[in-house]
């Protein structure tokens, strides 16, 4: 079934991807409004920080997360 509504679309987009276990684990950690570094939340998402890395991207690339870089 096809909806005319592009709410309908938007809402999918963002439940695809927070769907993801690591992604999701990302984005309930930042619940707690501190700025996580990348490293930090590898480890707390149990993955390498090149896997991380490639997840953050998603999310800042679907508009649910922002980053500022520090130091290199």
């Amino acid at each position: 079934m096809t909806t005319k509504d592009p709410r309908a679309a938007g809402l999918a987009r963002l439940a695809a991807l927070a769907a993801d276990e690591t992604r999701a684990a990302c984005l309930l950690a930042l619940l707690d409004g501190r700025a996580w570094t990348a490293g930090e939340l590898a480890r707390h998402a149990g993955v390498a920080a090149s896997t991380l890395s490639e997840h953050l991207g998603k999310l800042v690339a679907g508009g649910l997360l922002t980053e500022e870089r520090q130091g290199r």
